[in-house]
């Protein structure tokens, strides 16, 4: 075989910096379309104030020299607003991220938290604590520590069966449906025979909502994240070589059952430790990863986390119009989700062009 050219070497090399540079340049593009939709959420609500104010509220708390204080702004944005913004950002990243691993892990462009059954879970747990009042934590926890159980249990659930017949992603598929329908019917007996109220709170949980937000339920889910993110990254190229078969997978040293076990536990409790506080949020998991794939193309050493910040860009945008669309109603951000994403879903059906995985 003849040996490769200067020019041919130098050609490559170039066609390399710019697949890596388009995969920055999105990266780069992401953060201040964030940081910008998360200034004009924070200036749109009942009480409206303009972006320049919720910016200068903001940035009043750490350089009060250089921003003006703005009673209305300080109020809106520090004490009402931006825990749920944050909420939203964090939230989102953590159901993007979780959806694109869980999608590299099973081979799968249906694989998220709601399809594996995670979400069926702590939906369950939550309904109990609300419809019965029983839990495994009590006082004001008794909700977010069941829905979290729960979410947990049905991983480990999925795991331990497909276990069973060697940890192949069709069996963890087929293990999370099981697991989906089983929940759901156990949730729709709780409600069947619970009181009007009390079934009433139960599906407004469900649904999904950031209105719980507070400073106090922003450590936790940070925490959660600071934990399982960076896990999941370093497997990114674990990932990638899945994506090429087990057995070709095994011939590079990868070791495919239990690298298949440890991203879907991270994965497990990342969903957990986001869902028992914001309920079940839909289509964020499952939309985001599509989007990122389009385009910056299926390497999971970019994808998961640009999955994070489409997946926050997503969630915060949602929030927003769930706040302002019928203002001064608002709606619960899990049905506005829905709403913006099977139209976009349906789009990027239509526009696949094949070879995600």
């Amino acid at each position: 075989m003849a040996p490769t050219s200067p020019d041919e070497s130098c050609t490559t090399t170039e066609q390399y910096r710019r697949f890596i540079g388009r995969k920055v340049t999105f990266i780069l593009v992401l953060i201040p379309i964030l940081f910008i939709l998360a200034g004009l959420s924070a200036s749109l609500g009942s009480a409206n104030v303009s972006i320049w104010d919720a910016y200068s509220a903001f940035f009043y708390k750490f350089f009060p020299g250089y921003f003006e204080y703005n009673r209305l702004a300080d109020i809106c944005v520090w004490k009402l607003r931006l825990p749920r913004i944050l909420m939203g950002i964090l939230a989102g990243a953590g159901l993007g991220i979780a959806g694109a691993v869980m999608q590299g892990v099973l081979k799968n462009p249906l694989a998220s938290p709601y399809t594996l059954g995670i979400a069926s879970g702590a939906g369950f747990g939550a309904s109990l604590a609300i419809l019965v009042g029983a839990g495994f934590i009590g006082g004001q926890y008794l909700v977010i520590g069941n829905a979290f159980v729960f979410a947990l249990l049905v991983s480990f659930v999925i795991l331990g069966l497909s276990s069973r017949r060697g940890s192949t992603p069709e069996s963890m598929i087929l293990a999370g449906i099981a697991m989906m329908f089983l929940f759901n019917a156990m949730t729709m007996t709780l409600q069947y025979f619970g009181e009007a109220d009390a079934v009433k709170g139960a599906i407004f949980w469900m649904v999904g909502s950031l209105g719980r937000a507070t400073w106090e339920k922003l450590l936790p889910v940070l925490v959660v994240l600071g934990l399982c993110v960076p896990p999941l990254i370093i497997k990114s190229w674990d990932l990638n070589v899945l994506g090429a078969g087990d057995e070709t997978a095994k011939s590079l040293g990868v070791r495919v059952e239990l690298t298949r076990i440890i991203t879907m536990v991270f994965a497990s409790l990342l969903i957990a430790g986001i869902v028992c506080f914001t309920g079940t949020i839909q289509f964020i998991g499952l939309v985001a990863p599509h989007i990122c794939r389009m385009v910056i193309g299926g390497d999971n050493r970019f994808l998961i986390v640009t999955s994070g910040l489409v997946g926050a860009v997503l969630l915060v945008a949602a929030d927003t119009a769930a706040r302002t669309i019928m203002s001064p109603i608002i709606l619960p951000v899990g049905v506005m989700t829905s709403y913006l994403g099977v139209p976009l879903f349906i789009y990027l059906i239509m526009n696949r062009k094949g070879g995600y995985f």
